[in-house]
């Protein structure tokens, strides 16, 4: 498996997400990864603290340039807990669970990134404002409403599918609502009663 590449792809998928979905400090991506699937193989069978490795220092590049906090999805062992710093913890008023996360239970990625994230601690849910899912690893129950598909260039990293979705707050209103501020020419012909 050629690591470079990997890296590569996974900063190059991101790249494409925050071009449609600019993420600061006061965001949240939430990254679902199979490494298995990454190397060619059903998700679950084949983790590879490798690629682990080499993913977790292409994610990490873009976040370190842009700022924005990291939640590591865990597998279905650990109920899809999240791997965040003790930071991200605080700031999003995250509930923390006990629990380490290991390759057979939590996922080479989550027991990769709580072995490197800075004061690493275990959340048990997240509602972020984006992310990432290398190897359909079903991170929608992590995100907030709406979640909006965000086409990257390119379809995979590695062997494994990779999709992207943004979150946008919910339209709400009816016929007469307005989406947009405009300058107002005077008096509304029709106001709410």
């Amino acid at each position: 498996m050629d690591l470079v590449r990997i890296r590569r792809e996974v900063r190059e998928a991101l790249e494409d997400l925050l071009s449609v979905k600019p993420l600061s400090s006061r965001h949240l991506l939430v990254v679902g990864c199979s490494t298995s699937e990454v190397a060619g193989r059903r998700i679950g069978t084949s983790g590879s603290r490798d690629i682990a490795a080499a993913l977790f220092e292409g994610i990490r590049e873009i976040r370190d340039k842009h700022g924005f906090h990291l939640a590591f999805q865990c597998c279905e062992h650990l109920n899809r807990a999240l791997v965040v710093e003790a930071e991200t913890l605080e700031r999003f008023g995250l509930t923390e669970v006990t629990a380490v996360p290991v390759p057979e239970a939590g996922g080479a990625m989550a027991a990769h990134a709580f072995r490197h994230l800075r004061d690493a601690r275990l959340a048990e849910h997240v509602r972020a404002d984006a992310a990432i899912d290398i190897g359909e690893t079903l991170i929608g129950m992590h995100l907030k409403p709406v979640a909006v598909p965000v086409r990257p260039r390119s379809k995979t990293v590695g062997e494994a599918r990779v999709t992207l979705a943004a979150t946008r707050p919910k339209l709400i209103g009816g016929a007469r609502a307005v989406y947009e501020l405009k300058q107002e020419a005077g008096p509304s012909a029709r106001e709410c009663r």
